[in-house]
């Protein structure tokens, strides 16, 4: 049994390399009365691997409702439990919230146990700015709702910090690239931790060609950081006038498309705005 009686820890656990466990968590999975576990069977290979015979339940967004329930059930009968999610901190974009809520309210103790945490891992080796973030977890499966997200951002001044996923990512960049300036700063970090770790980051292009180019680039589980807006120094306070005018020459000789492929790479000017602006040329021009 543990030392705090009635008591909900809330275990960080490792995101990648089983190592990066703490102490104190191990010592808490070993003496708690029941682990939930988001997933015990990747639970398991956890637990095995440090030799720790503690129960399992299975706690995840099916079934927290009535689990939650059967915990409180537990801290109520003076028994200790420890809550673990898949990988990283327990409720950061995983289950627990209800769980938590009612603990709290029925008077019990919740104690964290932190370590491990994806989105704070990524920022801290960015290259990014890390004094103002934004965590926005895993954005929306559709690319008019992530662009929505994108344009609330795109002059803000905190970091954007959000996952994704591997079928996702190239799709996520494109609707990255028609919102924000080509210039702007971006960071990727994929299977942190793991073997094929990566971390990069580069302006948006260079990373959209990097991403591109390497399929290996598209595998994994990915943390996505985009460069807040500085006014000082941003190229997207709006399209200059002579951003204007290298867009209407370059529509003299290309299409709108190209015109406006060649116009992002030259300006680094959001390539949703020259697009529009290169519809008002030309609807400007056939008037004439």
């Amino acid at each position: 049994m543990s030392n705090f009686n009635g008591t909900l820890y809330i275990v960080a656990t490792p995101i990648g390399n089983l190592a990066d466990i703490t102490l104190r968590a191990l010592d808490i999975l070993k003496t708690v009365d029941i682990i939930a576990a988001e997933d015990t069977r990747n639970s398991k290979v956890l637990l095995q691997h440090y030799s720790i015979t503690t129960p399992m339940t299975a706690y995840h967004e099916h079934n927290e409702d009535s689990k939650s329930n059967f915990l409180l059930s537990k801290l109520e009968q003076g028994e200790s439990v420890a809550l673990i999610s898949d990988a990283g901190t327990p409720l950061i974009n995983d289950p627990g919230y209800p769980l938590v809520g009612k603990v709290r309210r029925a008077g019990f103790k919740v104690m964290p146990i932190p370590g491990p945490c994806a989105f704070v891992a990524a920022l801290s080796a960015s290259g990014i700015a890390t004094d103002r973030f934004c965590f926005e977890g895993f954005l929306p499966r559709t690319s008019g709702a992530r662009k929505a997200i994108f344009e609330i951002f795109a002059k803000k001044p905190e970091t954007l910090v959000f996952y994704e996923s591997s079928h996702r990512i190239v799709k996520c960049m494109s609707d990255i690239q028609e919102v924000y300036p080509s210039t702007r700063k971006i960071s990727i970090a994929r299977e942190l931790t793991k073997t094929f770790e990566t971390i990069v980051m580069g302006s948006i292009e260079e990373v959209q060609e990097l991403l591109i180019s390497d399929n290996n680039m598209q595998r994994g589980e990915f943390v996505v950081l985009i460069e807040g807006y500085d006014k000082k120094t941003a190229k997207d306070s709006g399209l200059t006038d002579e951003d204007i005018e290298l867009l209407s020459t370059l529509l003299t000789e290309c299409s709108v498309k190209t015109a406006v492929k060649l116009a992002v790479k030259l300006t680094g000017q959001a390539k949703k705005e020259l697009y529009k602006a290169a519809l008002e040329v030309n609807a400007n021009n056939e008037a004439d």
